[in-house]
């Protein structure tokens, strides 16, 4: 029957722990298996992230591509049918969007897209409203000011 008390691991499961430094009979006594001078004989030696012993280190073989344009303006994207939730004649500005919880920034840019329909008239006044969406937006007989 199996108990914890005679419980153990499978045969060659677990390996006894290299003792180094116990002498010249166990092949690992005097420099400990850490060979003759050099940095990694040395106590305290910690090779840097990436360093490779002096050879050309891997992130500075390969080529750098491509750049991130620190300038770029970004949108939040609002669908045609999120407008389609508030009442009918109501104006679609940035604090409408922010109290409806589209958007949770205050100063973040607002885009409207031609996602969905639309069939209430609203006044949308964003930062940009694609051609589709404010094609929709007229034909259901509301106004667009950007």
């Amino acid at each position: 029957m199996l108990t914890l008390n005679n419980l153990s691991p499978n045969k060659g499961a677990r390996k006894a722990k290299k003792r180094v430094g116990r002498g010249p009979g166990s092949g690992l006594g005097k420099t400990a298996g850490r060979g003759h001078k050099g940095a990694r004989s040395r106590s305290g030696y910690t090779a840097k992230p990436g360093f490779e012993g002096g050879q050309m280190p891997l992130h500075r073989r390969l080529p750098k591509r491509g750049f991130t344009n620190i300038f770029k303006t970004t949108y939040k994207i609002i669908s045609l049918s999120d407008l389609d939730t508030f009442e009918d004649g109501a104006t679609v500005d940035r604090q409408a969007l922010l109290d409806a919880g589209f958007v949770t920034e205050r100063d973040t840019m607002i885009k409207i897209l031609a996602n969905g329909e639309i069939s209430k008239k609203v006044q949308v006044e964003v930062d940009k409203v694609s051609r589709g969406a404010q094609e929709k937006i007229i034909a259901a007989g509301g106004t667009v000011k950007e």
